[in-house]
């Protein structure tokens, strides 16, 4: 029986790869020190696997901005516009390839980044390939085949991965109408087969190859593409092991497809799909491998060894020993390094968990224990396992009886504003008389190295409460008197007093616990630390009540309360898996509700409540869809709803396709709606218009994950375009998202363009044109 790995973090342990590649933007850092950095991570990533005891070690997991991205490169689909960068590309393809991800404006160069979204229910963000009609695909990167041989150098025989080629088609999007993006696969296949022809030859055993869009509700045509594609690389390339990855979820009516695909072996989820086991088992071809998808690729808690070792044997009464792998459910990407870096936490929580390293010690411990040769060298891991687990479920820590009850008193009454939309805006226009395409921001303000020394010298007890929050007002003072003098209609505070928009509330909640070195990659250098919700949650304290008021008091202007929706905060956290998400993320929309009262009473009458993570955790199976939606609707409008009228509640939402959920977007009810649409050039908007969306929308006009600054009349144009499908009167004028990542010169510049645009667009529509 075979441990196998699907990916590791590539961030490194103490996020150097981060730290590496925005040295390397900010100039400060050469080309070297970047690879260099890489070739570290990548050699300690390799090591540590083969130390615990991994039998087929991932390469190729690597990356320096995202694998999606990686894969583009690799088949040369390369958008048109970044052809000034590609003669260089034998002296410097990182240019390129940053270029490609961030966007460049660089003396006469001026380029927009490529699109980018949600990798399935993640908060991972992946490059959006970029696909036009007869498109022609080449092998443009060595990266596999270097990465490969770098680690044979270090005595360590790796299992290349690549993203499969019906994937990577669906991943991406058609830049020009008139076809579909699979008609390509003729195209890509050939640059597939010289890929493995090439690692056959450097001596690979095993090539993993990811085809994630199986657990997806398939088209007919999807499928037959899937039987052709696999049947051509099976043709072309049958002496390398294929090991297909599917994840997140089932396989369910996709199973006879997968099973009939040509590979060495099949990887299934049971962490997501436990119950697809026994179907499998019984249709797994003679000669096929099995691979058990048995440990939490997603979350941190300890596995139940007991549960486990029940699955495997299972497995044994119909498959031979030989014939099973045992490997986590997914990539390891989704959590954080390792648990023995948390020092501060306290131990009996600490027990509950296991972040990437201790998954992989779980991944041997399992198939040492169904040895009956070396069941007795892990004997006490299970002891401790089962432990753990038992004093999980006995303690004290998980259940809070008051907000049990309060559960239990819910009623739909809790879910309803006073009165509809029309009646809600005309009594708003009373309290803050906004011109036509008002201006605001996300939320967010640039995060300096200074503001974030002073949080850290906080903790350090190097400064007092006081002496901080004397340095965070004067910090939000200045950015109110500059967003008044630019010119914004609807101001905020900047959140210089937040450490990550979920991890700040977190924080001040009961049920949550929080790491220190827990770092995800969210996109490229961007690291998030998300919170672990281990019992039942409340507030009990106001949060956010005494900054708003401050950055308030300083201005006539409306100033926004800034706040984290229900939904997202589950999402962007690790949850307890002890009871259904639903109920945990009403406990968090009761707690939001209590702020945006307290808010409201403090005279606060903005309140922006952020869902950017609400699309992305939606099923991955259409069937699933209603009753998540049921109850994320439910749980926002549980946060929203206890406001008078004349409260303007506002909602953000990120990178999304918006088509297929419109409607549950409207029952969210929020006065305004903005939504990151820069990249895709207005065209998600087209949902808004189709289905005829009553409320205010603020539609992004420039995208603040580039360093890129458009000018007014760029963003003018995204307005003219957004004017063609939303009647003027609703639409509101913002960036993409909060700008908390960006530096201030560049912000500064980029909010003034904003401002310009707005400007040029209420001259464009005058009152009498609209009449």
């Amino acid at each position: 029986m075979l441990t196998h790995n699907l990916g590791y973090p590539r961030i490194g342990t103490f996020r150097q790869l981060k730290k590496a590649c925005e040295q390397y933007w900010s100039g400060t850092s050469s080309l070297q020190q970047l690879l260099q950095t890489g070739q570290q991570v990548r050699k300690l990533n390799w090591e540590l696997q083969k130390q615990t005891g991994i039998d087929l070690i991932p390469a190729n997991d690597f990356s320096y901005y995202d694998h999606v991205l990686d894969m583009t490169l690799t088949v040369g689909a390369i958008p048109e516009r970044f052809e000034p960068l590609q003669h260089d590309i034998t002296k410097n393809v990182m240019d390129l390839y940053f270029a490609m991800a961030r966007g460049i404006q660089q003396g006469s160069l001026d380029i927009t980044a490529m699109e980018m979204t949600k990798w399935f229910d993640t908060n991972y963000h992946y490059i959006v390939p970029e696909f036009k009609k007869n498109q022609s695909f080449r092998l443009s990167s060595t990266k596999i085949f270097d990465e490969f041989i770098e680690a044979k150098n270090l005595g360590i025989h790796t299992k290349p991965v690549v993203i499969g080629p019906v994937s990577f088609l669906l991943l991406g999007k058609e830049k020009e109408a008139g076809f579909h993006r699979l008609s390509l696969i003729d195209n890509i296949l050939p640059v597939y087969i010289e890929l493995l022809k090439k690692l056959e030859q450097l001596g690979a055993d095993w090539v993993q190859i990811d085809e994630p869009f199986l657990i997806t509700d398939l088209t007919q045509h999807e499928k037959e593409v899937y039987s052709y594609a696999f049947g051509e690389l099976h043709r072309q390339v049958a002496s390398v092991r294929l090991l297909l990855t599917t994840y997140f979820e089932g396989l369910r009516d996709n199973l006879d497809l997968a099973l009939s695909l040509p590979v060495s072996a099949v990887h299934v989820d049971l962490i997501r799909d436990p119950e697809q086991l026994p179907e499998i088992l019984q249709a797994l071809p003679q000669s096929m491998m099995l691979s058990l998808g048995i440990i939490d690729g997603r979350n941190i808690w300890k596995n139940d060894f007991d549960h486990s070792l029940q699955v495997i044997q299972q497995t044994l009464k119909h498959v031979s020993e030989d014939r099973v792998l045992l490997a986590p459910s997914c990539s390891l990407l989704h959590i954080p390094c390792d648990l023995d870096l948390e020092r501060d936490m306290p131990e009996e929580i600490k027990s509950w968990m296991a972040f990437a390293k201790q998954k992989l010690e779980e991944l041997v411990i399992l198939k040492k224990l169904i040895n009956p040769q070396q069941q007795a060298e892990v004997w006490e891991k299970l002891r401790e396992n089962r432990e753990a687990r038992n004093s999980r479920k006995q303690s004290s820590r998980i259940h809070h009886p008051l907000v049990q009850e309060r559960l239990a008193a819910l009623s739909d009454a809790a879910i309803q504003r006073q009165n509809p939309f029309p009646v809600r805006k005309q009594k708003q226009q009373k309290v803050f008389p906004l011109p036509l395409f008002p201006t605001t921001t996300i939320g967010s303000f640039p995060q300096t190295a200074e503001v974030r020394q002073w949080r850290a010298r906080l903790k350090k007890g190097e400064l007092s409460q006081q002496q901080y929050d004397e340095l965070v007002k004067k910090e939000i003072e200045k950015t109110i008197r500059w967003q008044e003098q630019v010119g914004l209609d609807v101001l905020v505070h900047g959140e210089f007093e937040r450490n990550d928009m979920v991890e700040y509330f977190g924080e001040q909640m009961e049920g949550f616990v929080f790491t220190t070195h827990g770092w995800v990659q969210s996109y490229g250098s961007r690291c998030v630390k998300p919170p672990i919700i281990y019992g039942d949650v409340y507030r009990p304290r106001p949060m956010t009540v005494s900054w708003a008021t401050y950055a308030q008091s300083l201005t006539s202007r409306p100033v926004k309360g800034m706040l984290t929706g229900p939904v997202t905060m589950l999402q962007w956290s690790f949850v307890r898996d002890d009871q259904p998400r639903e109920r945990t993320c009403l406990q968090l929309a009761l707690a939001i509700r209590d702020e945006v009262k307290d808010l409201e009473q403090a005279g606060i009458r903005i309140i922006q409540i952020d869902e950017p993570a609400l699309r992305e955790g939606l099923p991955l199976r259409k069937a699933d869809w209603p009753q998540y939606l049921q109850w994320a609707v439910r749980s926002f409008r549980i946060a929203a709803s206890g406001v008078k009228d004349e409260t303007q509640i506002h909602t953000h939402m990120c990178y999304s396709e918006f088509n297929d959920i419109i409607e549950s977007i409207a029952n969210m009810d929020a006065d305004v709606i903005t939504i990151e649409c820069s990249r895709s050039q207005m065209e998600l908007l087209d949902a808004f218009s189709d289905f005829k969306y009553p409320n205010d929308i603020g539609p992004g006009v420039y995208d603040i994950h580039s360093p890129r600054v458009p000018s007014s009349a760029e963003m003018a144009a995204l307005l003219e375009k957004a004017c063609t499908v939303i009647n003027p009167q609703q639409l509101w004028v913002n960036p993409d998202c909060g700008l908390k990542t960006r530096r201030w010169e560049e912000t500064q510049r980029a909010l003034a363009e904003m401002v310009a645009a707005a400007r040029h667009m209420r001259q464009r529509y005058s009152a009498n044109v609209l009449k």
